[in-house]
């Protein structure tokens, strides 16, 4: 069965955008790109909300950029045909290969797994992660811990949470001073 993975960058406070709605703190270095470049090829199909989708929409035409380094151009090369979920109740349509949920996200997720597919079923944003957490199908939570209070905002764990144990599964520090941590659910 396909594996749900949970994975942003967060705040050593927990927040992955800042109380003013920015995301301006997390930085991506090169190192940090390259990782995010691995991680991205053991990806199925990825699940978005409409935020995280408008944001993500550069890569979709990245590729004309002639100031594109190497390694920008390797992650259009993975991010632009991986299949991506897009839940809105604003969007009519997306773009690429995008589609438009047509269910929840405990629904989609079971779809996904039930349809023959290879590669990770990824998450990306809070409200996604708290109902598909809520829903009991979070396999992995992957944060990228950056050094950095920003006192508050949208949370990386939803504050109504129920109790799940966790298996710390692998670490990474990076030269930023940047932490990986992965932790496995225990059932």
């Amino acid at each position: 069965m396909r594996s749900v993975t949970y994975s942003m960058s967060v705040s050593l406070d927990g927040y992955i955008i800042g109380p003013d709605g920015s995301f301006d703190w997390p930085g991506f270095d090169e190192e940090i790109f390259r990782f995010w470049i691995d991680e991205i090829r053991d990806v199925g199909v990825h699940l978005m909300g409409r935020r995280l989708y408008e944001t993500m929409l550069y890569w979709e035409t990245a590729a004309q950029d002639p100031s594109l380094g190497e390694a920008e151009r390797e992650w259009v090369a993975l991010w632009n045909p991986l299949p991506k979920v897009v839940f809105s109740r604003t969007l009519s349509a997306v773009e690429g290969r995008a589609r438009l949920a047509s269910g929840s996200v405990a629904e989609e997720i079971e779809r996904l797994r039930a349809e023959p597919g290879e590669g990770e079923i990824a998450i990306g944003g809070a409200t996604l992660a708290a109902q598909a957490s809520d829903a009991g199908l979070i396999d992995e939570y992957r944060a990228m811990v950056y050094p950095v209070l920003v006192g508050g905002g949208t949370p990386f764990f939803p504050r109504n949470e129920h109790r799940l144990d966790l298996e710390l599964v692998e670490t990474r520090t990076f030269a930023s001073k940047v932490v990986y941590l992965r932790h496995r659910v225990t059932r």
